[in-house]
């Protein structure tokens, strides 16, 4: 690739890693909350935990793959390297499905948050103009997203702590301090394993997006340090933050016999905690959440768009062009924003099923090409360090990835294997009328 078709060099460590941690949508928790409380008998922190123990074994294996390939992110480029063009398509198809529908998804969101704030006016019409803002957004330097989302992240994670000194307040004055010094909400007196794993195999979902770090490869300072830095420590903050907001909404309400309806009870919790003014501000808060989301989510649909258009997967000009003043895929960037129009038409639950299966399909393809890269490609398992970085942590990556496949929903195999097809069908297209796009020994990046 020529130089001038390269995307800038200048996003830093933080910048990456708050783009992450806003495509991971911080407040999801307290939509969460109700469901996992109920299959885990209100020990949501420690699934929490197990969540973050099994996410971190695949954030891992994309941290050493982003060190030794650092030009360009994703699942996609990993696997098309280590393991051979055609898998890199199938992988780079299944995880397409997952970047494109994630903004699609955000946007859905927003329109029925802006509904409630804005009845009067059509659903339609109040997701179209978010789809716009983010859209303009995305098309300007990423920097300026970046630092865009410090503030957009921050807001919310303010009244989040909010929340709990409301929590930590309202116990107090109730019961004494005895009662906020407690570990109750790790184990509520249950101490059954097969809940507890139940319910973190829904919350692994909360992490979805801390991969998409990757694809910013081009656009950071010192991508080989930085990028796999910046994906450790986005889980990590997304981990630490899910932990804390679960640990004091479940010392708030211990079971869901609260809620009229645990499935939504995201309202009551804010409600029951700090009044009807609160739960205003916190609706408006979770908007603002659901923007910085939109924001990084669009971001990332855009350049693994480009990534596949710079490698001749997905042909056409338009997918390797980048704006001339902000060295944004500017094309792509509107497609996406031409795609999440469909939000208005979609039904949330199958898009949310779909996106499950695109990113189950990128985290088993990297935790496999770290195996075969350094156990079966360059024999690096003699000493103890080695046999642990790349044959225990990947393996027991892979075990856990598997144990999210069993808990996906029956509707999102039916749909993901569909898209499948689709992508078979496709890269054969490729392999018949382009064949010398498997031909080349390296990928042409």
């Amino acid at each position: 690739m020529d130089q001038h078709q390269k995307l800038n060099t200048h996003l830093s460590l933080w910048q990456v890693v708050i783009i992450g941690v806003a495509y991971m949508t911080p407040m999801t928790v307290f939509d969460t909350f109700g469901i996992v409380s109920g299959i885990t008998n209100g020990r949501v922190p420690m699934a929490y935990l197990l969540a973050l123990v099994a996410i971190m074994l695949t954030a891992l294996s994309y941290s050493r793959l982003a060190s030794v390939f650092p030009e360009f992110g994703s699942a996609y480029t990993y696997t098309s390297t280590v393991c051979g063009k055609e898998n890199g398509f199938f992988v780079g198809w299944g995880t397409l499905l997952d970047y494109i529908l994630l903004p699609m998804i955000n946007s859905l969101l927003s329109g029925i948050y802006l509904k409630a704030l804005f009845p009067n006016i059509p659903a339609w019409i109040l997701i179209s103009i978010f789809i716009f803002i983010v859209t303009f957004i995305n098309c300007r330097s990423i920097k300026f997203l970046a630092n865009l989302n410090f503030l957009f992240v921050g807001i919310p994670l303010v009244l989040m702590v909010y929340f709990i000194y409301l929590v930590i307040h309202n116990i107090t004055l109730t019961s004494g301090y005895e009662h906020v010094l407690t570990i109750n909400p790790l184990f509520n007196g249950d101490r059954s394993i097969i809940p507890l794993v139940s319910g973190a195999a829904v919350l692994c979902f909360s992490f979805l997006g801390f991969d998409a770090v990757s694809t910013l490869s081009n656009e950071t300072q010192n991508a080989r340090r930085t990028i796999p830095k910046a994906i450790i420590i986005t889980v990590f903050c997304g981990g630490v933050i899910f932990f804390i907001s679960a640990w004091f909404i479940q010392l708030y309400y211990p079971t869901n016999i609260r809620f009229k309806d645990p499935i939504e009870a995201m309202p009551e919790i804010v409600l029951y905690v700090g009044g009807l003014l609160f739960q205003s501000i916190f609706l408006v808060a979770i908007l603002v959440n659901t923007f910085a989301s939109a924001l990084a989510s669009h971001a990332s649909a855009a350049r693994l768009l480009y990534i596949m258009g710079s490698t001749n997967f997905i042909p056409g000009k338009i997918f390797r062009y980048l704006h001339p003043k902000y060295n944004s895929p500017f094309y792509c960037v509107i497609l996406i924003g031409v795609l999440s129009l469909s939000a208005a038409f979609f039904r949330l639950d199958t898009a949310v099923s779909l996106i499950s299966f695109g990113a189950m399909i990128a985290f088993s393809s990297v935790n496999i090409s770290v195996f075969v890269l350094f156990v079966i490609q360059r024999k690096e398992f003699k000493t103890f360090k080695q046999k642990c970085l790349n044959i225990i942590l990947p393996i027991l990556g892979i075990f856990t990835v598997g144990v999210m496949w069993l808990n996906l929903k029956e509707d999102a195999f039916i749909l993901g294997i569909s898209w499948s097809i689709l992508g078979l069908l496709y890269l054969l297209y490729l392999k018949k009328y382009k064949k010398s796009l498997f031909t080349k020994k390296e990928i042409p990046l």
